[in-house]
């Protein structure tokens, strides 16, 4: 099992590219798999008449593996990479023999938190992404170390935030406004895990993380200093040592 792929599934509303600082240190050592998920990046939004669901993007996720013929991987995720990740779980938990959720969590989005999800939706349909979405994600993704000291990540996460396409976003939100509660999910999946979480993440926080950590059977938990809801480009090394430290597949 040593040589097990890592697959790593984006936050909202970015794209693949945020894995890039952690990209070179794994793939020392394992084999790094980072798609775009439907409607972002440069993976398009498939037509279709269902209600948005992750139950969808973690059907991607499963096509990709038998494309690649991929029995098993280490699943992860990035706030919405980590929902996608539990839809998968519950939709194949064969294919998943680890678990990396980072900056995420596993409970339901409260009814005004949902509602906030499809205002921002409509509102990337009939405005587009560029000019607001950003400036209103900024604050919340990015701690205020790194917004006060780290202007390159600054510009790159708008940077990548305004690049989306407006239907993707949409479509993104509205899933997410509709995912329903992982924690029995989670209880139930004995595989290894590794929940990573920013201490000054404001939207997953650390308490919620460690609740997460604890519900694993197999669960570890690490915090990291000064960072946001964006670990993965606040502090790429952290990230990588975290992992590659953990990785229970000798």
């Amino acid at each position: 099992m040593a040589d097990l792929p890592l697959v790593l599934l984006h936050a909202f509303p970015v794209d693949a590219r945020m894995w890039n600082p952690v990209r070179g240190g794994l793939t020392t050592r394992h084999r790094l798999i980072t798609p775009d998920q439907r409607g972002l990046g440069r993976t398009p939004l498939p037509g279709t008449d269902r209600e948005p669901s992750l139950d969808d993007a973690a059907r991607d996720v499963v096509a990709l593996l038998d494309k690649l013929e991929l029995e098993q991987v280490v699943l992860g995720g990035c706030s919405m990479g980590g929902y996608v990740s539990m839809a998968v779980l519950r939709a194949a938990p064969e294919r998943v023999a680890g678990l990396v959720l980072i900056d995420t969590k596993a409970t339901a989005d409260a009814p005004e938190a949902a509602q906030a999800r499809r205002d921002l939706a409509l509102r990337a349909e009939s405005e587009g992404v560029t000019g607001w979405l950003a400036e209103a994600m900024l604050p919340n993704v990015l701690s205020a170390e790194t917004r006060e000291t780290r202007p390159d990540v600054v510009e790159t996460v708008r940077d990548l935030i305004d690049s989306q396409p407006p239907a993707g976003v949409a479509w993104a939100a509205r899933a997410m406004a509709d995912r329903p509660d992982s924690t029995a999910l989670l209880a139930a999946t004995d595989v290894p895990a590794l929940v990573i979480v920013g201490e000054d993440d404001g939207l997953t926080p650390p308490h919620g993380a460690q609740a997460m950590a604890e519900t694993l059977p197999s669960g570890e938990l690490v915090v990291v200093p000064q960072a946001g809801h964006l670990t993965p480009l606040e502090a790429p090394a952290m990230v990588i040592e975290a992992i590659l430290g953990w990785w229970p597949f000798a």
